[in-house]
């Protein structure tokens, strides 16, 4: 796992005053709990966050914790009525809120994601009034949300040139800033060197991006069909394939990738299976083995979870679901095994881990859009916005580096028949 920056950034958005919250009301203001409640919620708060290697000081005075990451807490009140009604989800609201902050916000989620601590029993959790989190808009689909800006501009503010939104692959560590689209590369050009791209390849790509992998193929020689997921990712992919003078190589639709035809020497999909669900992977490894040709390899890259956390907890945590990417699942590397061996005849080839690359990819993603603070609030992006964003970052930052996310490139190949 890659070691901790020596010397994090700070927390990009001090808590100082109220912050706006016009796109995320929920955000607003702290729930309603009794006097009874809150108390609860404080007794829990101190006793959990008190027990972690971590300090925690309230309101400037107190200090509690066994020492590590700061916390700076500078709303206690709302910020244990929050996380007693929400946990979690809480939690992040708190932040996005203004009244927690840290000076290593990656450290502090590590240390809670290391502990597997809840951050509130079920007992002093509360539904919420109206729509549950799992309808609440998501970030990603900007436009659905009634913000004013589109989501394009939102990843163009900390996205490199290949506008990739995925795991990029260095060379070492800690990883640098202006590497960043040589490592996006690097990661397109091992899933293609996996399944032989190559000229003449009848190649697939599932889950397109912004067309760099399809690009990247067209140049090798393959011919390239992308299904894109959204019609603004088909007209930008389409775009920047326009742009590299490959149209005659590489054709983009927007399509359900189980209404694809035909069949597929090669079939490369990036950071997609997570979107689909988990109820419907064994019908995701059953279209691939439908689409490959016989003798034909598949590359997946994919963010993965413990089997043992996809068991017992399932689901996207509640404040991701709610916030980020409702219906997101990442499968386990146990699952992604049995499904395709038990409902297809494509066979397991190759595995390689990339999670320390992951978590210095959202780091250098989480720098680049804490530079660009300024710019986001000139798209619209509000203050309660930039923050929550920023959480999402080192939230999943965190992840990697605690080793409860990792990411992994996997090969199958289908036997000659």
């Amino acid at each position: 796992m890659a070691a901790f920056l020596t010397d994090p950034p700070s927390a990009p958005f001090p808590g100082a005053g109220p912050a706006d919250t016009r796109y995320l009301p929920d955000v607003a203001a702290p729930p309603a709990l009794s006097r009874l409640r809150t108390a609860a919620a404080e007794r829990f708060v101190r006793r959990t966050l008190g027990g972690l290697p971590l300090r925690v000081r309230f309101g400037g005075g107190e200090l509690i914790g066994f020492g590590g990451p700061l916390l700076e807490v500078h709303e206690p009140r709302a910020f244990v009525r929050r996380i007693g009604a929400g946990g979690f989800t809480g939690f992040a609201e708190s932040y996005a809120a203004g009244e927690w902050d840290a000076p290593d916000p990656v450290g502090v989620l590590t240390v809670l994601a290391a502990s597997g601590t809840p951050l509130a029993p079920v007992r002093l959790r509360r539904p919420r009034r109206g729509a549950g989190p799992a309808h609440r808009p998501p970030v990603r689909h900007l436009d659905a949300a009634g913000h004013p800006a589109r989501s394009g501009e939102l990843f163009g503010l900390f996205l490199d040139e290949t506008l990739s939104y995925s795991c990029a692959v260095f060379r070492g560590f800690p990883a640098e800033e202006h590497l960043l689209a040589t490592a996006q590369r690097r990661a397109c050009d091992r899933l293609l060197d996996l399944v032989n791209a190559a000229e003449g390849t009848q190649l697939l790509e599932i889950g397109a991006g912004r067309g760099e992998l399809a690009i990247r193929a067209a140049r090798r020689g393959a011919r390239v069909l992308a299904i894109a997921l959204t019609r603004e990712r088909r007209d930008l992919a389409r775009m920047r394939v326009l742009q590299a003078g490959l149209e005659d190589r590489v054709s983009v639709l927007l399509r359900d990738y189980r209404k694809v035809l035909g069949r597929f020497d090669a079939i490369v999909s990036v950071e997609t299976i997570e979107t689909v669900g988990a109820e419907l992977w064994p019908d995701w490894f059953m279209t691939l083995d439908r689409l490959l040709v016989p003798g034909g390899r598949a590359a997946l890259q994919t963010v993965t979870v413990p089997h043992e956390w996809l068991v017992t907890r399932g689901g996207t945590p509640a404040w991701s679901g709610a916030y980020i990417s409702p219906g997101v699942q990442p499968p386990s590397a146990r699952a992604i095994e049995e499904i395709s061996l038990g409902c297809t005849a494509l066979r397991p080839a190759g595995r390689d881990t990339f999670g320390p690359h992951y978590a210095e990819t959202l780091r250098l993603w989480r720098e680049r859009f804490t530079a660009r603070s300024d710019e986001a609030g000139a798209l619209g992006f509000d203050t309660a916005f930039r923050r929550m964003w920023t959480f999402h970052l080192a939230c999943a930052e965190a992840g990697f580096r605690a080793g409860c996310l990792d990411l992994e490139q996997l090969l199958f190949t289908k036997a000659e028949e």
